[in-house]
């Protein structure tokens, strides 16, 4: 074992420096972001021009930290309407400069602005009079200089104590390709739906894309009856469907009411209903919730939790049943 690093159970601990610590550096990035906020000038203004102008894609580049926060920057703005990827700088010069296009514009990331990987691929870059913005904490830099856009994302300070850890700076850094990546988004006019279509797999996407007819029982899936069937024929059809419930219909499948597990409870504790006479048409919910099959899934959700219910009949514009859901189609959907 290394005789300078002390075993775990020998370092004494003290909570109330680790708090104080923990504090500072929060406090130390956060005043490093509030020093951006000035910064946001004409120069951010024709960064957002240039972007917004480009025929390509933003292509982002960066190296060490000031790259792992590039690859954050590019995921964010592709998927919040501006198509961008990350292009190692290392690599750039060895092939992937090929990736690049006079169509498009480039962002380079560099605390110091004297990024050697970086600086190595400009001539090229200028060349092809591709457009070149740079981030960083050196306004007096070679990249600030030879930039069409510098924007500044300097600090007075390091979080880490040692001056030496990139932590306020990435983090200016970081805030400053947020900004960009959301004003592009507004000036877009993206939408939630627009973000919905690149996040299918996420939540949201689930939420905003998913339609009633995606997840609705049709067909022979649908539990209905006619108006004179008698009590077993309907509980067999809902045993049958598993919903929990059963349509009423006439002839041509026009909802006349609804028969749930309630309706059955009611009945049974109803001393005046001759259950062995009965039909279910005397029986049955006659204003049922429906919804149409163009709806929104998570609009189903936000219906059976208003009315309290656990399954919807599904019809078209004639009031024809054309589907049923319950909440458990919802939730295998994981939309609630």
């Amino acid at each position: 074992m290394n005789a300078r690093i002390a075993p775990s159970a020998e370092i004494s601990v003290d909570p109330d420096a680790i708090a104080r610590s923990a504090r500072t550096v929060i406090a130390t990035e956060a005043a490093a972001i509030r020093a951006l906020e000035p910064r946001v000038n004409g120069d951010f203004v024709r960064a957002c021009r240039l972007i917004l102008g480009c025929q390509g894609r933003l292509v982002v580049s960066g190296m060490g930290k000031s790259g792992h926060i590039g690859r954050k920057i590019a995921a964010t703005l592709a998927s919040t309407g501006t198509p961008a990827f990350f292009v190692h700088p290392g690599e750039a010069s060895h092939g992937d400069l090929g990736m690049i296009t006079p169509q498009d514009v480039v962002l380079v990331l560099s605390n110091s602005g004297e990024t050697d990987e970086l600086l190595f691929i400009l001539p090229v870059i200028k060349r092809q009079n591709i457009p070149l913005i740079a981030i960083t904490g050196n306004p007096q830099s070679s990249l600030a200089g030879q930039a069409d856009v510098h924007l500044d994302a300097s600090v007075s300070t390091e979080a880490c104590p040692l001056g030496l850890a990139p932590t306020a700076s990435t983090t200016a850094a970081l805030v400053i390709g947020d900004a960009l990546a959301i004003a592009l988004l507004e000036a877009r006019g993206f939408t939630s739906e627009d973000f919905a279509r690149s996040h299918p797999a996420g939540s949201l996407g689930r939420r905003l894309l998913l339609h009633i007819s995606d997840v609705m029982h049709t067909g022979d899936g649908i539990p209905r009856v006619g108006p004179d069937a008698n009590l077993t024929q309907a509980l067999m059809e809902m045993t049958r469907k598993h919903l929990g419930m059963t349509a009423v219909v006439d002839a041509d499948d026009h909802l006349l009411g609804v028969f749930t597990d309630g309706d059955l409870r009611r009945a049974l504790d109803d001393d005046g209903v001759d259950l062995r006479g009965a039909t279910v048409a005397g029986l049955m919910s006659r204003s049922p919730k429906t919804i149409a099959a163009d709806k929104l899934a998570v609009e189903a959700a936000q219906l059976m939790e208003k009315h309290q219910i656990h399954a919807l009949l599904v019809v078209d514009e004639q009031q024809r049943v054309v589907g049923a859901l319950n909440i458990h189609d919802l939730l295998r959907a994981r939309v609630v």
